[in-house]
């Protein structure tokens, strides 16, 4: 995948993850894309762990475990910046 992709892919897995945890508001469009590359190497890590394939592209599966470590990641980050949804 291009650069332009993974950013692309990176925008939409952040702002995904921001929506469903609350973040949406305080992140901004460079934090999405941020939190959602991290998010899909996360995803990529944890679905590895669990014996699927990790982000393989640009397809709905991929994009699902992004969205996911996205979560993760948004989910860590309140736990040590002592905000509770």
């Amino acid at each position: 995948m291009g650069i332009i992709l993974w950013i692309i892919f990176g925008a939409l897995a952040g702002w995904l993850g921001s929506v469903i945890v609350g973040r949406d508001g305080q992140q901004g469009a460079v934090g999405n894309v941020v939190v959602g590359i991290i998010g899909a190497m996360v995803g990529g890590w944890l679905a590895g762990f669990f014996g699927y394939h990790g982000v393989t592209g640009f397809n709905l599966p991929s994009l699902l475990i992004a969205v996911v470590g996205a979560v993760t990641v948004l989910a860590v980050f309140n736990v040590f910046a002592g905000r509770h949804n």
